[in-house]
């Protein structure tokens, strides 16, 4: 069984609204000293394939037909074995 940590993100040339947003105030928090914030989706996906390359597959498939917007955005993975007694 493994184990996918997802990190979903707009692409550097889209903006980030809620990015925006979240800098803006903390900058009224006087935290002046951020310079940019970026905001994303993050998925953890336990999955049953029989290697590690069959799993890394299927996620960058399904997260391409699913779990992201591929005109906007981009995805990480981290992707571990974990023991079915981890669940």
């Amino acid at each position: 069984m493994f184990l996918a940590k997802i990190y979903v993100t707009y692409k550097p040339s889209i903006l980030d609204p809620q990015g925006e947003v979240i800098k803006s105030a903390l900058h009224r928090l006087d935290y002046t000293d951020v310079n940019s914030v970026m905001q994303g989706k993050y998925f953890e996906i336990k999955l049953e394939a029989k290697d590690q390359r069959t799993a890394a597959k299927e996620i960058e498939e399904f997260s391409d037909e699913l779990l992201i917007n591929v005109n906007m955005e981009t995805f990480t993975y981290k992707l571990s074995e974990i023991s079915s007694v981890e669940e």
